[in-house]
């Protein structure tokens, strides 16, 4: 009786261990990160941007990878998504509070900056410019150091905070101010 019921309860596990493996992803190759604009860090978060980190993995990254004058989704994955916890002046309009795609034209000496009303799509795929809340052009700075992984990040400036954008020795500053 003791062996049956062992080998009842062993005969469960591996029906029961399938279906619990399936509702698990893989890890991503591009791992999601979150950056954050804030005064310190204790304080709460004006500007919160969610967005996934691709390699470069010794690959041409823009104009190769990344094509040039094409929608980027700002990442990998899922299209970038930044919340603004208030109304901020990007590029001289006023951005309501709210969440964003934010969305990026790679260029060689410029890059278009688009924060799109469309959510939760994948890529730039399903992108629509009708739905462009705001769209600034900001120079391409070249960084002294290769960034292996795109990264963002925030720096405090006067009157408000620059996005800083990152990947190989590409460098791009987008302004939001008070």
């Amino acid at each position: 009786m003791k062996k049956l019921f062992t080998v009842a309860l062993i005969a469960m596990a591996f029906m029961v261990a399938p279906s619990v493996n399936a509702q698990f992803a893989d890890l991503q190759k591009s791992p999601t990160d979150i950056a954050y604009a804030k005064a310190d860090r204790r304080a709460k978060p004006t500007i919160k941007v969610i967005y996934s980190r691709p390699q470069k993995k010794g690959r041409d990254v823009f104009g190769g990878l990344v094509s040039y004058g094409k929608v980027w989704r700002t990442g990998a994955d899922e299209a970038t998504e930044i919340k603004l916890f208030k109304d901020y002046n990007v590029g001289g309009k006023t951005v309501k509070a709210g969440t964003y795609s934010l969305f990026t034209i790679p260029g060689e000496k410029e890059w278009t900056i688009i924060l799109n009303s469309d959510l939760d799509d994948w890529g730039a795929y399903a992108y629509k410019e009708g739905n462009d809340v705001a769209r600034i052009k900001v120079p391409v700075l070249q960084g002294k150091e290769s960034v292996e992984a795109f990264s963002i990040g925030f720096k405090a400036v006067d009157k408000g905070y620059h996005m800083v954008l990152g990947w190989d020795t590409t460098l791009v500053e987008v302004p939001f101010y008070n």
